[in-house]
């Protein structure tokens, strides 16, 4: 195999794949990319059994073919090099001889044969969603997604489709974020599945300019196709929690608070806390939301911001964290804050298909 390819083309296609690829897999060949050259294209593919990453860019083909390639050590070469062009020599025995200017190297591959094959999708569904919607929409939930393993349902993001709204859903057990839009086109039946979180976060890196993404959806695959990349992996078996019975639908108290302000006033009154188990009380009375937190180790603090807030005065817990993760990302000048009392659930909407769900803290 034999051909030349633009540097910066060949760098950020390395970006692309490079990513999902393991340091510590028990096969060999995970740690290359498999690169095939047919007809001036290149593609490259990676792989770690549980995604598969693929792109491709235009190349000078002398001859064609296919081997493997070490991955950092020509990711490393690459973004190295300074001249336009590389050109690649591979042989029989998969050595690869790679040139850039005045550089010479020689890198050993595998053969491609050795490489896992893609696994074909029966799509069963397809989404087609703007690429910036999919990126605002994945943003503004993601921190809700449980680290533990031992609910596996949860790691992932529920992507759930009605009609032509998409509504994409993760959470912890502990609190809830949703977003929910209309989106370009929705083929196939009603119904859910369950992304991991690494794909999702994959998929919304790679991204880079094009129109619209479109997700097609198996039984157990699930494929998200951009305009440089496809991205393919397994979805995560089993039964989301019915999200809809945890968002209240009537409210007693409607409050809208300006966003930054109030995100910034939380990290600031929550520099006084120490432990995971401390909480900062939001009040609100007369116009008026006071910010309080106080530590048994480090001391105490509040701060204030006028708010229009007429009703009876009410006094909630949280946790610092919990409540300022949405604000930093959810993106909107202004959230709407809506609950009943200072024991049941709290939700905060945006005005762009955004809700959070927090439950308070019932202080002791």
């Amino acid at each position: 195999m034999k051909f030349t390819v633009n540097r910066e083309k060949l760098a950020k296609a390395l970006q692309k794949v490079g990513s999902i690829i393991g340091s510590r897999s028990m096969l060999p060949v995970l740690s290359n990319i498999l690169i095939e050259c047919r007809e001036n294209m290149l593609k490259l593919d990676s792989t770690d059994l549980e995604m598969r990453m693929s792109t491709t860019i235009e190349c000078n083909t002398e001859v064609e073919g296919s081997t493997t390639i070490p991955a950092k050590k020509l990711a490393a070469l690459v973004s190295r090099f300074t001249a336009d062009e590389v050109s690649f020599d591979i042989d029989e025995n998969n050595h690869i001889k790679i040139e850039c200017g005045t550089g010479r190297f020689t890198l050993l591959g595998l053969p491609a044969d050795e490489f896992p094959g893609a696994i074909d999708i029966n799509v069963l569904k397809t989404i087609k969603v703007d690429e910036t919607v999919f990126k605002v929409m994945l943003n503004s939930i993601t921190y809700a997604v449980s680290p533990d393993d031992s609910r596996k349902v949860l790691t992932g993001i529920l992507l759930a489709t009605q009609g032509n709204v998409l509504t994409m859903v993760a959470t912890d057990g502990k609190r809830l974020a949703l977003n929910e839009r209309a989106v370009e086109a929705i083929n196939g039946e009603d119904g859910e599945c369950i992304v991991p979180l690494k794909a999702a976060n994959e998929a919304r890196r790679t991204m880079d300019g094009g129109d619209a993404v479109e997700i097609q959806i198996g039984e157990k695959q699930c494929r998200f196709v951009g305009q440089n990349f496809t991205l393919t992996t397994k979805l995560i078996d089993g039964n989301y929690p019915n999200f809809r019975q945890v968002i209240p639908t009537e409210f007693k108290r409607v409050i809208e608070i300006p966003t930054e302000p109030l995100q910034q006033k939380i990290e600031m009154v929550s520099q006084v806390l120490s432990e995971s188990s401390d909480y900062i009380v939001l009040s609100f009375a007369d116009n008026n939301l006071t910010i309080n937190g106080s530590s048994s180790e480090v001391g105490e603090g509040s701060d204030s911001m006028s708010i229009e807030y007429a009703l009876e005065p009410v006094s909630v817990s949280f946790n610092p964290g919990f409540l300022s993760d949405p604000l930093k990302v959810v993106g909107i000048p202004a959230v709407t804050m809506k609950m009943n009392d200072p024991f049941n659930q709290v939700v905060i909407e945006g005005s762009n298909g955004f809700i959070y769900v927090i439950m308070p803290i019932r202080k002791k």
